[in-house]
């Protein structure tokens, strides 16, 4: 079971939600998104440590320099020191001091005139005191002081007063903060002042009741005074001595470490929200591109769903490939480790896409993958370069794969430009000589031969998986010893040979017509491998003037020719040929009439019950320009056969009358050949025949030879005899 059959099962035990093609579609591009996202932009290899404080540190951490920097967080502490010392300021309100005196005034005068009313009795006194004061007092209080003495009454006032005024008028006033603090201090001083149990409940009472704050926090004001403070701080400086010991093995870390160890630059910061972020939307974009342009102009690679899988796969492992290569260290040549990102196989994702699926989508994947390079690579343009134009290089060298060594060479193309580029850049940023030419020979050699064993390893992966027959894969069917061909060629070597011939047509019309011509020429060796069940049955491989058919009826020569097609097919699925191949089989007689046996037929039929239809293959017609390609080659090729001594003008008449014939019973209506194509492919059939019956010198048999070297011998003789009488 292939990976795209394991995605497809574990997705049938979803619920039915995540079934949906485009839930599915919509969650591979978000996991996509995400792991492109982090593999871009987190490092998952630090070269520099991470430390926290509380922990211990693993290791002893030296300064690599001499360095001299800000100590931010002593400066910032000496800041907010200046600041707190800074007093809050306040808006002092002196009329609120007078209202509390009037307030004072006021209760105090109400309990004097009760006490001085001496047309009332206690009890009457008592409630005119309930009216004056505004807080309850016990009923004992009450009476001790409406029989008290005014004058009394009016001392305690005065120093009442008095008191109040000084804690309301000492320093800023009365605050809302320390509100509470001056109404102890006065209850305090209230007990302090020997007063009488009634009156010194009643003073302070009126404190608890009528103070209230004259002060009011002025905050812009206080925050003007408090940063003129801190800007008048002097940052603190702080000096780092080449192999200084920063941190000892063991040692808890402390916040003054972490300074020290990040302004040394051996500190791991945390990756920034805005630069994660910002990449994200980058790969957005980026792979809406591609999506656009694919829905665009392949929509059967967009409605595809395991080929947007496969292209995401491809993308993911090279990226990973090169996050592990630019993380690697070179500790005795850090110079040269810097420039690991010459290393990334960019051209790999060029290679496979252009094998697999398609050219220009190659080149687009290979601009978009070296653009996330140089991101990755801490945004340098250099890496990106390199990457792009070893990309094109690998897209380009295997644009015409022929066989499978030029998986081998495609690397050494795309090493060769990888040097070169880096060459480039490395003389347009003024590297040294000696690393620029020691990474260029070193990590371009290496890209490329990387890129081509990556390719060539994925290739049968990536093949079984997404059930995609690439050219590799079809060079390797086209070898004469896969198990099917050695079988044909035993079993049915007429047919056999039909075939090579038939392929050497076929790939003729296809290159004239710019269809695929591997695929073609594959197709026509198995084309016929049904043949190989009843060989006999088919007339090149009858070695005797003996048919077979001579002795059966012509609607039973059908079946068995009808036959062939339909063992072809289960050849197919046996031997687990592609299903490209499997479709050509199937289509290539479409519903053709087999004239010869419906002839026949007619000729024997007295009773006019002959129906034409039973005389035609079940098809279907050819749905490709390689199955229709693959058809006219078949049935010219046999037709020219049947043909003793053909003359190129009888070649050129035949092969036009096979494909007007087809054109007319109309095989070809379901592929995309036009009028312009068959002209083309019947001018490229007519060169391949020219090539196969060229005209030949006659050279005479051996006993002509030997007859005239007898009779020279003979005419040699009689001048002998001559000569010497």
């Amino acid at each position: 079971m292939g990976l795209r059959d394991l995605v497809a099962h574990a997705g049938r035990g979803l619920p039915s939600v995540f079934r949906s093609q485009k839930v599915r579609r919509a969650g591979a591009a978000l996991f996509f998104l995400l792991f492109l996202t982090l593999i871009v932009c987190v490092d998952f290899f630090p070269q520099r440590v991470r430390l926290q404080v509380g922990q211990a540190s693993p290791s002893t951490i030296k300064a690599p320099e001499t360095i001299t920097f800000e100590d931010r967080v002593k400066t910032e502490e000496a800041r907010q020191r200046a600041a707190q010392m800074v007093a809050r300021q306040y808006d002092f309100d002196p009329q609120v001091t007078v209202a509390v005196r009037e307030e004072i005034t006021e209760v105090m005068s109400g309990v004097r005139h009760a006490q001085q009313d001496e047309n009332k009795n206690t009890q009457e006194k008592v409630e005119a005191l309930k009216q004056v004061i505004p807080f309850a007092l016990p009923a004992d209080i009450l009476n001790t002081l409406a029989e008290g003495d005014p004058a009394t009454t009016a001392a305690v006032e005065k120093e009442l007063t008095l008191m109040v005024t000084r804690a309301m008028e000492s320093g800023q006033g009365v605050a809302e903060e320390n509100l509470a603090d001056t109404k102890r201090l006065l209850n305090e001083g209230i007990r302090d002042a020997g007063w009488s149990r009634s009156y010194e409940l009643l003073a302070q009472n009126l404190v608890n009741t009528l103070l209230r704050p004259n002060a009011f926090y002025n905050a812009l004001r206080t925050e003007q005074l408090r940063q003129a403070a801190m800007d008048q701080v002097v940052p603190i400086q702080f000096t780092l001595l080449q192999g200084q010991k920063i941190i000892g093995e063991g040692e808890i870390v402390t916040s003054e470490h972490l300074v020290k160890l990040q302004a040394a630059g051996v500190l791991q910061p945390p990756v920034p929200f805005k630069t994660i972020l910002g990449t994200m939307l980058l790969v957005v974009l980026l792979m809406g591109a591609v999506l656009f342009y694919i829905r665009r102009e392949h929509p059967e690679i967009y409605g595809n769903v395991g080929y947007l899988y496969m292209l995401g796969i491809i993308v993911l492992t090279v990226m990973g490939i090169g996050k592990v290569l630019v993380a690697t260290q070179v500790t005795q040549w850090p110079e040269f480790g810097s420039l690991m990102g010459y290393g990334v196989p960019v051209a790999a994702v060029g290679m496979l896409v252009a094998i697999l699926l398609d050219f220009r989508l190659a080149l687009i994947m290979v601009a978009v993958l070296a653009a996330l390079v140089g991101v990755m690579t801490g945004n340098d343009l250099r890496f990106a370069l390199v990457g792009l134009l070893g990309g094109m290089a690998g897209v380009f060298s295997v644009s015409k794969l022929s066989q499978r060594t030029d998986l081998a060479r495609a690397g050494v193309y795309v090493a060769v430009a990888n040097i070169v580029a880096i060459l480039m850049v490395g003389l347009v940023t003024d590297t040294s000589w000696g690393l620029l030419l020691m990474s260029g020979l070193i990590l371009g050699t290496a890209n490329g031969l990387m890129s081509s064993v990556l390719a060539n390893g994925a290739l049968p992966f990536l093949e079984s998986s997404f059930r995609i027959t690439s050219a590799v894969k079809l060079l390797e069917l086209a070898n004469p010893s896969q198990p099917l061909l050695k079988r044909l060629l035993l079993d049915a070597p007429g047919t056999y040979h039909h075939s090579i011939l038939v392929g050497n047509l076929a790939e003729a019309g296809a290159e004239a017509v710019g269809a695929d011509t591997i695929l073609v020429r594959v197709g026509a060796y198995y084309h016929d491998i049904g043949k190989i069940r009843r060989p006999y049955f088919f007339i090149e491989n009858q070695l005797t003037t003996e048919n077979p058919h001579d002795k059966i009826t012509p609607g039973l020569s059908t079946l068995v020719l009808n036959a062939h097609v339909k063992d072809g097919v289960e050849f197919a699925r046996e031997y687990k040929l592609p299903q490209e191949i499997v479709d050509i089989i199937e289509q290539h007689h479409g519903t053709s009439l087999i004239t010869f046996f419906y002839h026949k037929a007619l000729q024997q039929d007295e009773k006019n019950l002959v129906r034409e239809e039973d005389f035609r293959y079940e098809g279907p017609k050819p749905q490709t320009r390689e199955a229709a390609i693959i058809m006219l080659a078949d049935t010219v090729e046999a037709a020219v056969r049947s043909v003793p001594n053909p003359t190129p003008g009888q070649i050129e008449g035949l092969i036009r009358k096979v494909i007007k014939d087809k054109l007319a019973d109309g095989q070809l209506d379901q592929c995309n050949l036009n009028f312009r194509d068959l002209e083309l492919i019947a001018t490229a059939f007519g060169r391949v025949f020219t090539g196969i019956y060229h005209h030949r010198i006659e050279y005479p048999d051996s006993k002509e030879i030997e007859r005239r070297r007898a009779g020279n011998d003979r005419r040699n003789k009689q001048l002998t005899g001559h000569s010497s009488g």
